[in-house]
């Protein structure tokens, strides 16, 4: 396999945002679910805060993966993660059964941090960055 092939980044990108896209379509059609989960957590403003998790999680998915505005949307989708991770993936508060699994969730949700950390920092690639697509995004420079 050739990794300096222009799609790698792109392939790279759909992998990333796969959870993300799936999660916010989930949130639209399990509405009240996801907002007796929330409230678990005894969150303020359910509600607000759900239709915010909702928009990140579909629109962060749609910027990264079409590279408009990818780098400002991997750093937002990187602390949306971030809080999310600390919140809902607390495994040293959980129970012994519960512990396990949410240490794994948080496990991954870091290895997710990483790759986005790394696209708001580094950009696409040298295949697709904003620069070579006639834009240019001067807050990043």
């Amino acid at each position: 396999m050739i990794l300096d092939h222009p799609v790698v980044p792109l392939l790279g990108r759909l992998m990333m945002t796969y959870i993300f896209a799936t999660s916010g379509i989930g949130k639209v059609f399990g509405w009240s679910g996801n907002v007796a989960y929330m409230s678990t957590r005894h969150l303020p403003l359910i509600p607000v805060l759900l239709a915010i998790l909702m928009v990140i999680e579909l629109a962060g998915p749609a910027f990264l993966v079409t590279a408009y505005h990818a780098r400002i949307a991997a750093f937002v989708t990187f602390w949306y993660t971030t809080a999310v991770t600390v919140l809902f993936h607390n495994y040293w508060a959980s129970s012994e059964m519960m512990a396990a699994i949410e240490e794994t969730d948080f496990r991954k949700n870091l290895a997710i941090m990483g790759g986005l950390l790394m696209l708001a920092y580094r950009g696409l690639g040298r295949y697709l960055s904003n620069e070579q697509r006639g834009r240019s995004n001067p807050c990043w420079k």
